[in-house]
């Protein structure tokens, strides 16, 4: 199906002559209209509505003037709506009739069965139609209106046969990459020693996603690390494996305890975070700051408060101290084992939090 719209325009504009104007403005009172004749323009019916004294109480200090459409609706029909453009203008009555109008920029609306009126609530002050303003001459206003009303034309064609649109499939990159460090693919080039496990991978994707990585196996620390096996010291391997498959999927996998609870969730953050920071992995370090924000309570706000400490996550100090600050929290963490070793650790960590519970 091809589907075809022409844009076509009808313009018209119709001018209301306000008399006496002096003699009204002020006495008519505000939500009064001074009307024009219907007028036509694109086949539509249109009237000029003028108030004075303004549409409302708020805009009485001014003259409104506003566009309505007068085509009929029968009862419960509701027609197609009119695309209009329109302009209102104070005509210059100077003299000679070179004087440039008062003109208001023109606006866009859609007129309809219940949207019936547009215009300018506050289109001139009346403190400025004085007997001296070239707009008002033997006390007669002349108010123009520039109506463009906007057609459409809506053609539909049948199309003819076309072959079917092949269908993308969504990224995959990551799925590869892990059956690459599976060892699907191709062997790698490069085994890691942690806690008395191997794990093989590949220098090129490891340097690719972490500077320390890079320095490692192609940079100055090169020699430090020797052949094609690598010692991997203080950290758990099933950290590192989960390293690893970051590393190659740029996600992780669901952590759970078993139970529904958080628990080991929270210890694998906790080193996944520290991991992070080791190879300067930011994104990494990013995540699990986020998620051990959503995993403090009673028994993890200690240890959490001097991890963050210790690697700079000023976003998840802050939690740890609103945490704290809760009613009932600080009883509670200072019951925990984690509270011993934020004392014993960090002294001046552990008077930063009491001054900020204390405030």
């Amino acid at each position: 199906m091809t589907t075809t719209i022409a844009s076509t325009t009808a313009t018209g504009s119709h001018v209301l002559k306000v008399e006496g104007y002096s003699k009204i403005e002020g006495m008519i009172g505000y939500g009064r209209s001074i009307d024009s004749g219907a007028f036509s323009v694109g086949g539509h019916s249109w009237r000029i509505k003028c108030y004075v004294d303004g549409d409302s109480w708020v805009t009485s200090a001014y003259v409104s003037v506003f566009l309505r459409l007068e085509d009929d609706h029968p009862a419960g029909a509701d027609d197609s709506a009119v695309d209009a453009r329109l302009q209102f203008s104070l005509l210059d009555q100077q003299p000679g009739g070179d004087g440039e109008p008062y003109t208001k920029p023109s606006q866009r609306d859609t007129f309809s069965k219940h949207s019936r009126s547009c215009g300018y609530d506050r289109f001139i002050a009346a403190k400025d139609l004085d007997s001296s303003s070239p707009f008002l001459k033997d006390d007669t206003l002349l108010i123009r209106c520039d109506v463009t009303v906007l057609k459409q034309t809506r053609t539909e064609t049948a199309p003819g046969p076309i072959a079917a649109a092949p269908v993308v499939p969504p990224p995959d990159l990551h799925r590869h990459l892990g059956a690459l460090l599976d060892g699907k693919v191709v062997g790698g080039d490069v085994t890691f020693e942690v806690g008395g496990e191997l794990f093989p991978a590949h220098r090129y994707v490891l340097a690719a996603r972490s500077p320390v990585f890079k320095a490692e196996l192609f940079g100055p620390m090169k020699e430090r690390t020797g052949g094609a096996r690598v010692p991997v010291a203080d950290m758990e391997a099933g950290v590192f494996k989960v390293l690893l498959r970051f590393i190659y999927t740029d996600a992780l996998p669901e952590v759970d305890d078993g139970h529904g609870g958080g628990g080991d969730k929270a210890v694998m953050a906790q080193h996944l975070l520290v991991a992070a920071d080791r190879y300067g992995m930011e994104r990494l370090r990013l995540i699990c700051e986020d998620m051990l924000c959503g995993c403090i309570d009673a028994s993890t706000a200690a240890t959490t408060l001097v991890l963050a400490e210790q690697h700079g996550c000023h976003g998840l100090m802050e939690a740890c101290f609103v945490f704290l600050k809760c009613q009932g929290n600080l009883k509670a963490v200072m019951e925990s084992d984690g509270f011993q070793y934020l004392k014993s650790s960090s002294p001046s960590l552990l008077e930063e939090l009491l001054a900020k519970v204390a405030t």
